[in-house]
Parts: structure tokens; C-alpha cells; sequence
């Protein structure tokens, strides 16, 4: 008889429970939450006190810890290394993670291994709001530790500049001041001064990149970078808010090898070990140009059903696998579907929900259609800007996840989802 493996997930939720019971190995694995999603994804983050909550939390453990692992954005990404390593487990190495977290210092390193990324620079958020010099509009602003696109502002004048560095001031400190109490706690990483002199509660500031954005998924094991698909996110039209994401990447041959090239440079130049990663492009198949948007130092959970569906294992395997210090060997095609997708059922106006389709109505929903799965994102009575990580311009409703043998297919099932879907509003 096999012994069972006690696995601690921070921030376990139930759709990513229902993901991680299918991977691999999953019926000797007994998965425990720590902490909750709420304490990691909402509201402000007092880092230090997660951190004692979760040491708690495992020193009350009675029994022997085999992982410490975690799928969300900061402060997970930071709190696996750190507790992985305070419990003698396999886990991320930090300075690679701090590398990636902080936009403006993954930046410098990037520049080191490619030219496939914007002019960039920082921007002074304490004197008078002013574009950096050598900078042209249209450009992005965005605090250098954020997520999910929270407090990231198109700008295409002076006035817009303005009004975002306002913005980023009132907001910025939800997450940039949790970030910087790591910066400023963490032993053992070599922070370069110009990194220690902006700190977390600065913003940066890149030229806009055009084209396409897509996405590559990875991992390393013991240095080794395996970078195992490709995907494509595509936009809501006139927007940069996300529509769908879909894999694998329709994308032309010579760009996917081209991210995919540019994903494992930056990798190996950041130093980034034992960790899945994620990395968003701008692409550009008229002219062949890959520009890079970021790193995320975890794979994205949004991601994971899309690789079930087309290779047969959602890529939470991957995280799984590492935090067991093992190497992970991912299927490729070995799925029931040719094609899958994230979608992102959106509203673009304020308003109170009243109502959001019931269980009953989804499970319906889910026979009727086959490869679809939906999860709700807001509560009845919430009003949606009260939601957290969301972007600037938009609230999520629903993920609607869809497996399909094509794209024609992929977005009929979507339309059909999301006509059935009865939410309510009370207007502003």
C-alpha cells in the first residue's frame, strides 16, 4: 500500500481542488489548504503576519509535511520559498522569484538576454508627475510590484500620465508596501542598489507594445529550463482586457519558436530555479517581432484545464511534481480535445449583483454542452468594483472554460455558455 503524501497549497480554492485531484498520483496525494484565499488574494496583505499564520499553521501539523506549493500571484509566489525553505523542502529559490516579481528589475535582466522587450524606465511618483525622458506616448504605467493588471494605465498624453500617477499613488500600497517588507527582510538575496534605492512603492513606465499577446508556460529542475507550450490571449475588442486565452497558440511556426527562445534566455539569465513559470508576449506575426511583457515566477491556474484538455494532465502537475523535487515529465497531445480555452465573461459598467446563476443552472448547463466548466467570480449583493484584482477597465463575471476541436467550435460553445448565464444588476 502506497503511504499518502501531505501536500500544503497556499490559498487553496475549490475550482483549483477540483484540478489538483486530477493530475498524476493525485489519489496518494491528500492536499490541505493553508491559509485561505481570501487572506492571499484580498484586501490588504499584511505579509508578515500570513507568514506567522502559516508557520502555525504547519508547526500544528501532525505529521510530515511533503510540499509547501502555490498558484496565485504575490504573496504566494514569495511565501513558497520562504516557508519551503524554513521546512527543509525543495522550493523556489527567492532571489530568482524577487527577480521576477519586481517589474523594474526583471527589466535590467531581461535587457541582458534579449532585445525583445520595450524602452522602459521609472518614474518619479513622489515629485511632479513627469514622462521619463527618452520615452514616447503611447505608453504603459504600472506600479513595479502589481497583479493581474491592478493600477496598470494606458497613457497617451501628459493628462492621461497625470491622472494614472494619482491613481497609483492612492493604490499603490496594497501591494507595494507588503513587497517591500520582503525586500527588506529577506537574508541571503543580493538586491543591487539601484533595486534597493527604487524600492517597491515606485512605478514603471514602457513604451506600448502592439501586436498579438501570447504566452509560454515552463518550468525549471535544478537548472535545467523546459519551456512545454505555447499559448495565445486574445483581447476584447478596442480593449486590453483579456477575452480568452487558448491553447495551444495558433500563432505562425517562427513566432512560437521564437518565444519560446527568448523564454528560456531570460529564464537562464535570471537564475529563476526549482518554479514553474509564465511569461506574456506582444507579438507581431506581420513583421516577426516578439516583445516580452513579463514574467510570472508561477504557472498561471488559469491555464491548467486548457493543457488537461489537449494533453491529457492539467499543468498543476508541474507545480506538484517540484514541490516534490521530482522532475516532471508532461504528456503532450494526449488529450480529448485539439484545442481549449479560458474564457472571460465580463461587464464594463459599476453595478450591484442581484442574482448569478445557481448551481442547478450550471450543472444544466454543463450536460447540454459538453467541455464546458463555469465558475462565478462575484457574489450576490457585491458590487463589482468592491471585487479585488481586477484591471482597470473591466469586472469578471465568470470563467468559462471550454474544450473544442476547433476555434469555430471553441467559440460557438462560448456563446452558448454565456446566453444561458442569468446575472442581474442594480445600475450604479
Amino acid at each position: 500500500m502506497v503511504s499518502e503524501t501531505d501536500i500544503f497549497v497556499l490559498g487553496l480554492d475549490d475550482a483549483n481542488l477540483r484540478t489538483l485531484r486530477r493530475v498524476p498520483g493525485a489519489e496518494n496525494y491528500r492536499y490541505h489548504q493553508l491559509l485561505t484565499q481570501a487572506d492571499v488574494q484580498e484586501g490588504e496583505i499584511p505579509i508578515a503576519d500570513l507568514i506567522d499564520r502559516a508557520v502555525a499553521e504547519l508547526d500544528a501539523f501532525d505529521g510530515e509535511i511533503g510540499a509547501i506549493v502555490g498558484y496565485w500571484d504575490f504573496p504566494v509566489t514569495t511565501m513558497v520559498p520562504i516557508l519551503g525553505r524554513r521546512y527543509g523542502l525543495p522550493t523556489p529559490n527567492l532571489e530568482g522569484v524577487l527577480k521576477c516579481e519586481h517589474k523594474y528589475w526583471s527589466r535590467l535582466e531581461q535587457r541582458k538576454a534579449t532585445d525583445a522587450i520595450p524602452n522602459f524606465a521609472l518614474v518619479d511618483l513622489d515629485g511632479d508627475p513627469k514622462p521619463p525622458a527618452g520615452l514616447s506616448f503611447p505608453m504603459w504605467l504600472k506600479p513595479v510590484k502589481s497583479f493581474s493588471s491592478e493600477l496598470a494605465f494606458h497613457v497617451k498624453d501628459e493628462d492621461d500620465f497625470v491622472k494614472a500617477v494619482e491613481e497609483i499613488r492612492a493604490g499603490i500600497g496594497r501591494v507595494g508596501k507588503p513587497f517591500q517588507y520582503i525586500l527588506d527582510q529577506v537574508t541571503g538575496v543580493d538586491i543591487p542598489p539601484e533595486i534597493a534605492e527604487a524600492g517597491a512603492l515606485a512605478a514603471l513606465a514602457e513604451e506600448e507594445m502592439t501586436g498579438q499577446q501570447a504566452a509560454t508556460e515552463g518550468y525549471v529542475h535544478d537548472g535545467e529550463v523546459v519551456v512545454y507550450g505555447a499559448l495565445d490571449s486574445l483581447n476584447y475588442p478596442d480593449s486590453s482586457s483579456f477575452l480568452r486565452h487558448q491553447y495551444p497558440s495558433q500563432l505562425p511556426e517562427p513566432i512560437v519558436a521564437k518565444m519560446l527562445d527568448v523564454s528560456k534566455k531570460v529564464i537562464e539569465q535570471i537564475g529563476l530555479n526549482n518554479s514553474t513559470f509564465s511569461i506574456e508576449f506582444f507579438c507581431r506575426p506581420d513583421t516577426g517581432e516578439v516583445k516580452l511583457l513579463e514574467i510570472n515566477p508561477r504557472h498561471s491556474q488559469s491555464h491548467a484545464e486548457m493543457f488537461e484538455d489537449v494533453d491529457g494532465v492539467p499543468d498543476h502537475y508541474n507545480m506538484i511534481e517540484l514541490g516534490l523535487g521530482r522532475r516532471p515529465e508532461m504528456p503532450h497531445d494526449e488529450g480529448e480535445y485539439k484545442i481549449a480555452a479560458k474564457w472571460y465573461h465580463r461587464r464594463f459598467t459599476d453595478g450591484i449583483v442581484k442574482h448569478v446563476p445557481t448551481q442547478e443552472e450550471m450543472q444544466r448547463l454543463q450536460r447540454e454542452i459538453p467541455g464546458v466548466e463555469v465558475d462565478i467570480v462575484p457574489a450576490e449583493g457585491q458590487r463589482l468594483s468592491d471585487m479585488d484584482a481586477q484591471d482597470s477597465y473591466s469586472f469578471e463575471l465568470a470563467f468559462v472554460y471550454v474544450g473544442a476541436d476547433s476555434e469555430a467550435e471553441l467559440k460557438d460553445k462560448y456563446q452558448r455558455t454565456i446566453d444561458s448565464l442569468e446575472f442581474e444588476f442594480e445600475e450604479g
